[in-house]
């Protein structure tokens, strides 16, 4: 894609459908006069007598408590420099979004217009009585120290910059796991900070509160070493002046521990890595280019230990580690401020996460065998979802020992389910499937390129690398498109199985097909015949190995679609059926549904089938399934043929699968309300459990129940997702969108990627017997 196409497609997203990244939602029944009545006037009335009397009740009856202000002034805007403030604005939105996905914490974004400090600092004071915290973002320094020191002593929320103490809260945690590695002690280890701006000031301070000491560190600015002979220096490069004979970057390396980079891009050459000590730490975090290109640094140096700011290398310093969480913590305890013991304690929660076992999930999201504590894994993953549990309580933890909390904590195991049931409002399952697939991208073949978001989903999944697409359908349609899109046609293969130039391909898949059908009333005329029809050749471009994977069924009914891939594919060994899933992305986590397209009405044995599949599907997603098979009775109620069935079912699977977690016969009220559940049928299996997986008695059921939860809900769909194949064949709803393709694409390289590692395991297998 084109530096123009990139730009206009990022305008785009931020303008369509709705302008902007956030919005206010309610959260109050607002559908009768009478809950008017209550949300507003008179009823309103009450709650504002309860906060006059006592100005905490804010907490208790407004949103204050979740609700952080995103404050800058657009001065120093990541990449941009001094943009102002109504251009800093999708860079707030961005950052709310954020804290939201991450934490479940509500944003309003605020741009001050104005440069004076005093005036600045006024601003948010007048403002905070509004929230329960405050991050401050993108304000330059030496501006941004004092702001955030006069707000935190002046206020009685807590204040962030998360541009000074995100960075350091997060590298602070990489290094004192690289000194673990390095045999190394942070009070004897020489340190070189490269930058001298509010993220390096604030790191180098962590690290001296760690034990780093002052003789042992070296800072550097554009000018070279910051020295104590320099004129004019400010308070805080001051602070880390000294009086070493020094004058260079280079000067600094030698012999040097540790190098700490914030702030250009390949200011260390291999010959001043090579001049660092044994076992060299190396932090460099320039985004979005390092100071040294991580693989230039790692064959420079076997013994290096290395961490970037790019999310495509080991060890990414990434300030979501830290600020959602730190946030979080502070706000359950309401703390009066972010203060260092917070800081530090966010700090050691992270470094021991990231030496503890890591979660399949995580594995799965990074395409890791198994990540281990280690050169390559000294911090935790983004997407690892136990970040949520383990850093606010930390964080709430230090403020309440350290005085600042004013609503302390009693019951942390309630805390730590509050916090994880928190994390089921975002779409990070679609990003953990992106990320799996990105790990090993396959060749796809997309049978009906000649349509206009199928060659969207195309251009995404390629340029993201995703998947290597393979395009059929009307070459000259296709290359219009293509030329309309801008996507670059170099290296894509595009087939036109109606055209001549394909004779040869055509020939060799008829006659394949024909020798394996010629018993089943098939003749050699019959074969080339379908073989000009795109999805047989697609089936057949699979069977021989030309595709990894087959993405179809845009513009055409779903059976129709389904028959060719049965006839050509057919069933995985071992399979008696196939039948299909749907991921469903909802505000409580994500919901699997099945058997959305398949089965019309299967016996008990072939549920219990559908649901065996299920299960195996769900653990594809890195999530261990907890299932419920519905019903409209609850175990035995009903004696009714359709309620037995689900019965039997769910006992064939206790019989002869007694380590799934499944139960039912249950209605779906029950299945998903914990509570109720509990309370009404204490036996269930189900019990202390969130179910994650629904099995549906039949496809009327299921297939209603997804449509209905997408269109109502608003919820994201992934799927139909189609189980049993012999080889990854993935047919889509009719007119499915651009985003719905693409993470059926993500589902087929996954779904490919499995195959080939189960068939390379078997044959493994297969030797050493």
């Amino acid at each position: 894609m084109s530096i123009e196409s990139k730009r206009r497609e990022a305008l785009v997203y931020h303008a369509k459908p709705t302008p902007g990244k956030i919005k206010v939602v309610p959260t109050k029944k607002y559908a009768s006069q009478r809950d008017l009545s209550l949300a507003y006037s008179p009823g309103v009335a009450e709650p504002c007598l309860e906060i006059e009397k006592d100005k905490a009740n804010a907490y208790r009856y407004t949103a204050k408590g979740n609700l952080v202000a995103v404050i800058s002034n657009g001065t120093a805007v990541l990449g941009l420099g001094d943009i102002g403030p109504e251009a800093s604005k999708p860079v707030m939105e961005g950052k709310g979004l954020l804290f939201k996905i991450f934490a479940d914490i509500d944003v309003f974004d605020i741009e001050v217009d104005t440069k004076d400090v005093d005036a600045f600092i006024e601003t948010v004071k007048n403002i905070a009585p509004t929230f329960g915290g405050i991050n401050l973002e993108d304000i330059k320094a030496p501006e941004a120290f004092e702001i955030e020191r006069r707000l935190k002593e002046e206020l009685d929320i807590p204040v962030m910059h998360d541009d000074q103490h995100g960075t350091a809260i997060i590298s602070a945690a990489a290094l004192l796991n690289a000194l673990e590695l390095a045999d190394k002690n942070i009070e004897e280890v020489k340190i070189v900070v490269s930058g001298a701006g509010a993220a390096a000031v604030s790191c180098t301070r962590l690290y001296k509160a760690f034990g780093a000491k002052d003789e042992n560190i070296v800072m550097t600015d554009s000018k070279g070493v910051i020295r104590k002979d320099r004129d004019n220096l400010s308070k805080e490069k001051a602070e880390f002046a000294t009086d070493r004979d020094l004058e260079t970057l280079e000067d600094a390396l030698k012999d040097a521990d540790v190098f700490i980079g914030l702030s250009m891009a390949n200011l260390v050459s291999p010959e001043m890595l090579n001049s660092m000590a044994a076992n060299p730490i190396v932090f460099a975090m320039a985004n979005p280019d390092p100071e040294i290109d991580y693989n230039l640094a790692i064959d420079t140096r076997e013994d290096i230990i290395m961490a970037t700011g790019r999310s495509d290398n080991p060890n990414q310093v990434n300030n979501v580690l830290g600020f959602p969480f730190i946030f979080r913590g502070a706000l359950d305890v309401r703390a009066t401020a972010i203060n260092e013991e917070m800081k530090m304690a966010a700090v050691k929660a992270l470094a021991e996460l990231a030496k503890e076992p890591v979660p399949e999930q995580v594995n799965i999201a990074y395409g890791e065998t198994r990540l281990n504590f280690g050169r390559e894994y000294i911090i935790p993953k983004p997407f690892d979802p136990r970040l949520i549990a383990k850093v606010p309580p930390a964080v709430a933890k230090a403020a309440m020992e350290s005085g600042v909390a004013t609503e302390p904590i009693t019951d942390w195991e309630k805390y730590e389910d509050e916090l994880l049931e928190r994390m089921g409002n975002d779409n990070k399952l679609v990003r953990l499937l992106l990320n799996r697939a990105k790990t090993d991208p396959k060749k796809v073949v997309f049978a009906e390129a000649d349509h206009l978001d199928v060659l969207k989903a195309a251009q995404t999944v390629n340029e993201e690398g995703i998947a290597h697409p393979i395009l059929l359908g009307r070459r000259d349609v296709i290359l219009e498109l293509m030329k309309e899109l801008d996507f670059d046609a170099e290296g894509i293969v595009i087939i036109d199985p109606k055209s001549d130039e394909e004779a040869e391909h055509k020939n060799y898949y008829a006659k394949k097909y024909w020798e394996n059908h010629k018993r089943k009333g098939i003749t050699l005329y019959d074969a080339q015949r379908l073989l000009r029809e795109r999805n047989y050749f697609a089936a057949m471009m699979v069977n021989e190995g030309d595709a990894d994977a087959v993405v179809t069924g845009y513009s055409r009914s779903y059976a129709t679609v389904v028959k060719p891939m049965l006839d050509l594919v057919g069933l995985a060994k071992g399979a008696a059926r196939i039948a299909t899933m749907n991921a469903m992305i909802t505000s409580k986590g994500p919901l699997f549904i099945s058997d959305t397209s398949i089965n019309i009405d299967p016996d008990a044995k072939e549920l219990a089938k559908i649901a065996q599949m299920t299960a195996r599907t769900v653990e594809m997603f890195g999530v261990k399934p907890v299932m419920a098979m519905v019903s409209y009775a609850n175990f035995g109620s009903s004696k009714h043929p359709n309620s037995k069935k689900v019965r039997d079912a769910v006992a064939y699977l206790h019989r002869y699968h007694p380590n799934l977690v499944v139960d039912g016969e249950l209605q779906l009220d029950f299945a998903l309300n914990r509570e109720m559940r509990k309370k009404k049928f204490p036996f269930s299996k189900l019990n202390g459990q969130k179910v994650n997986t629904l099995v549906f008695p039949n496809l009327d059921s299921a297939n209603s129940n997804y449509k209905l939860l997408k269109e109502l809900n608003n919820s994201e769909s992934i799927g139909p997702i189609m189980m049993g194949m012999r080889k990854p064949v993935h047919i889509l709803q009719l007119g499915a969108s651009v985003d719905e393709i693409i993470n059926i694409v993500a589902v087929a390289v996954i779904d490919a990627q499995q195959k080939e590692k189960r068939e390379r395991d078997y044959m493994m297998m297969s030797k050493e017997l």
